[in-house]
């Protein structure tokens, strides 16, 4: 595969971003056919890693374009205009590509091909990043290892100020979230100030 750390961050990082859209090292394990779903932009200040695309965003090329992602953006309290404002938020999740279906209706993990090919290459150059979100069990346990999904939401602000831990934003949470009521109290309220710090340069990004 071809390097890109020759020439100017912007250039380097649209020749990442090409090189990652036309991946096929999984094609062959993908139900659906490759098409990763992210964004990235080298003045992102807010990054959302995620775990995999669902099927309705594999449709549509839109990450978190789905009933998960209005939760997620519920619990930010942020319009789509700002959620999918790519000069300032980036999403990338740890696999690209939608995985499979499991017998039991849910999605298979993502793949682990992304995270060890492209996603260290996408963070070097995304330099402005000051927080980031991580959104469900992959995600947390890829960066802060593994661990109990609760434990590490609830104990979030030991990971701030780059990283604030989140369940994933699915209906499955729904009755975790009514087990827990410290979330919505305690987290929700801190992350909610942890985004508009990040995102903060004088102008109102939060709805």
């Amino acid at each position: 595969m071809s390097c890109v750390a020759e020439g100017s961050p912007p250039d380097a990082l649209a020749s990442l971003a090409a090189e990652i859209r036309a991946c096929q090292v999984c094609a062959a394990h993908l139900p659906l056919g490759p098409r990763p779903v992210f964004r990235a932009s080298a003045t992102a200040r807010l990054l959302i890693a995620g775990q995999a695309p669902g099927t309705k965003v594999h449709e549509t090329g839109i990450p978190w374009n789905d009933p998960s992602g209005e939760r997620l953006r519920g619990w930010l309290r942020m319009d789509r205009d700002t959620f999918y404002d790519e000069s300032r938020i980036a999403i990338v999740p740890m696999g690209f590509c939608y995985p499979l279906r499991l017998p039991n209706g849910g999605d298979a993990p993502p793949r682990p091909e992304c995270a060890k090919l492209w996603r260290d290459r996408l963070l070097a150059l995304m330099p402005e990043i000051r927080l980031t979100l991580l959104v469900g069990g992959y995600a947390l346990a890829h960066v802060l290892g593994r661990g109990a999904m609760t434990e590490q939401v609830r104990g979030f602000r030991a990971y701030l100020p780059g990283h604030f831990a989140l369940p994933h934003p699915s209906w499955r949470t729904t009755a975790w979230e009514r087990r827990n009521p410290w979330f919505g109290a305690e987290v929700l309220p801190a992350l909610r100030d942890e985004v508009a710090r990040a995102l903060a340069d004088g102008s109102d990004l939060i709805a």
